[in-house]
């Protein structure tokens, strides 16, 4: 088989934090609509914010007398008042709850990170083609020894192989890579399909439409090569026939774009969400943590500020994907806790967008705009 070349970005990797994690987006109109349906909210939120930064939140633990465990199609509770450490799927696959993101790790780095995952406890590596690391993760998993039933792997099909006949081609080339028969969940990337040839040219038909994409991508199950197929905000999908619905919606969720709507929706139609950039970008970590009602929370449950985050995203019943490459953050990560708090507004209410490639990709549209101009 031919060998799979990656097409370069609109940007490149030292612009990150410039193009691809543009801060403070322009909101997209359906966001204007939800902020106007805030409004009223945000004035109780804010009071409730303020008695917290006031008083604290010790006061408000001694006084929940039973912790509120909200509900969800997927949630698989090992005891009561316990995070669930997995989520049941359609298929009736168990995908771990918390799993390592391994975007951003530079060669060199990846392979002692998934490592020290392994080796931690971990057995969900989220991962991508795109992300140009799949080798040496595929390396450090058949470095562990663990049984491949005993991992859950991700994968994403990039942008330029959204066309029915590229499709497996860009799954093969990821199985080789990793070095697996199949992979546990395979996503489309983005909602946004690019020509196979050229530097980010907008396919329009395919972007418009994914169903002849998600189409192969259900022939990839019949095939044994995927056991589950999910999407990153695809449009006009699910108004088709689908003989394998999408089992797994991978979005940005955190403290600075919790997106409460999407994820009521998403339960109500059994669809998993899967949060990505848990703690905000690479500029915005160090504003998460010290939050504080955050700080507050770590103190009074001896947890760090960390452990507080990933678990609000798991207890709210999502997947969620922290990433690093240091072994003893890598560790942390995994050990959640329950929050047993029943009114903490743990989220900012102005949306806050971490990632939207749209303006590096030039494509003439908001990829998050809910009324694309195609």
């Amino acid at each position: 088989m031919a060998s799979l070349h990656y097409k370069p970005l609109a940007f490149s990797e030292s612009d990150v934090d410039e193009e691809f994690e543009s801060v403070h987006t322009r909101p997209t109109t359906h966001e204007k609509r939800q902020r106007l349906k805030k409004l009223a909210f945000v004035l109780v939120a804010g009071a409730t914010v303020m008695y917290l930064a006031f008083t604290g939140t010790r006061a408000l633990v001694r006084a929940v007398a039973k912790p509120c465990v909200s509900s969800g199609h997927h949630r698989n509770l090992t005891t009561a008042g316990a995070l669930p450490t997995h989520y049941t799927l359609p298929s009736g696959d168990k995908i771990p709850s918390v799993a390592l993101g391994v975007w951003q790790a530079s060669q060199g780095d990846v392979g002692p990170a998934v490592r020290a995952a392994l080796t931690a406890g971990y057995a969900h590596i989220d991962g991508a083609w795109a992300y140009r690391n799949e080798a040496e993760v595929g390396q450090a998993v058949k470095d562990s020894g663990l049984s491949r039933d005993k991992l859950w792997l991700t994968s994403k099909l990039w942008n330029n192989f959204h066309a029915p006949e590229d499709v497996e081609a860009a799954l093969d080339d990821t199985l080789a890579k990793l070095d697996t028969e199949y992979l546990d969940l395979y996503l489309i990337h983005w909602p946004v399909a690019f020509k196979k040839e050229g530097n980010n040219v907008l396919d329009v038909g395919l972007t418009a439409d994914p169903y002849p994409t998600w189409k192969k991508l259900e022939e990839m199950v019949d095939k044994g090569k995927v056991r589950n197929i999910g999407i990153s905000k695809v449009k006009n999908l699910t108004a088709n026939p689908l003989k394998y619905k999408p089992a797994v919606n991978q979005v940005e969720l955190n403290y600075f774009n919790p997106q409460p709507e999407l994820l009521k929706w998403a339960k109500e139609n059994d669809l998993l969400l899967e949060a990505y950039s848990p703690l905000g970008s690479t500029k915005q970590v160090k504003d998460t943590l010290a939050l504080p009602v955050v700080q507050e929370i770590a103190k009074t449950l001896a947890i760090t500020p960390a452990q507080v985050i990933i678990s609000w995203h798991v207890q709210r019943g999502t997947v969620v994907l922290p990433k690093s490459v240091t072994p003893s953050r890598v560790e942390e990560n995994l050990q959640g806790t329950f929050l047993p708090y029943e009114t903490v507004v743990l989220y900012f209410l102005t949306v806050w967008r971490v990632v939207n490639p749209s303006k590096g990709w030039n494509i003439g549209f908001d990829v998050f705009d809910e009324e694309w101009p195609l």
